[in-house]
């Protein structure tokens, strides 16, 4: 409980905060952009953990990336930062353009952003030689409209960080014991042995235990 109150207070979004907390993970609400919680038949009026209130506080925080903090600090001393520092700056509030000659992020108006990133999608001979990234903390409605967009631009090509966190542990199980991903026959196993370093309950109600 302390750590969620440090984290909301720190954001200065107090009021935004409470009221997405009440409704996170609700079927009138929106999904935790923190995690796959699972969707039981009856919900309390706050379904959520410290890592989801984490991660909805720095969604709705009040802190702002602008662009005379990119002015300020190249990438070279952003480099230094660590991810907490980095999250803490706040959220950017302009389309942004690294310019090499200075080492700093610059900001764009929007419409040139969009002209250079559609003269960049066009230049290119077939729409799958385009990945469309994202983070593992996209919400699921950004990233409805987000492949919407890249479908209709004609790719299919969705590479998020869960492939980096996943790919390489499903290689390595299936060398290991023959089997890539977590068992899904958990009611009935007579013994399951969880090793993690932030195993909490909501893992364990996701997956039925």
């Amino acid at each position: 409980m302390k750590a969620v109150t440090a984290s909301v207070f720190s954001q200065k979004a107090i009021a935004r905060d409470v009221i997405a907390m009440f409704r996170m993970n609700q079927v009138k609400g929106f999904d935790c952009p923190g995690c796959a919680w699972p969707d039981p038949s009856h919900r309390s009026p706050m379904e959520l953990c410290e890592n989801g209130v984490k991660a909805v506080s720095w969604e709705t925080t009040s802190k702002k990336a602008s662009p005379e903090f990119f002015r300020r600090h190249t990438v070279a001393e952003l480099w230094k930062y660590s991810d907490y520092e980095l999250e803490n700056v706040g959220r950017l509030t302009h389309p942004m353009k690294y310019d090499a000659v200075t080492d700093t992020w610059q900001a764009v108006e929007w419409q040139v952003a969009f002209a250079e990133i559609g003269e960049r999608l066009r230049s290119y001979d077939s729409p799958e030689r385009v990945e469309f990234y994202t983070s593992g903390r996209t919400s699921n409605e950004a990233a409805f409209l987000y492949q919407l967009f890249a479908r209709e631009y004609g790719s299919n090509n969705f590479p998020d960080c869960s492939n980096m966190c996943h790919g390489p542990t499903s290689a390595g199980l299936t060398s290991a014991i023959g089997w890539g991903r977590a068992p899904s026959n958990w009611m009935i196993s007579s013994t399951v042995i969880w090793l993690s370093a932030s195993a909490t309950i909501r893992v364990l109600t996701t997956h039925g235990c």
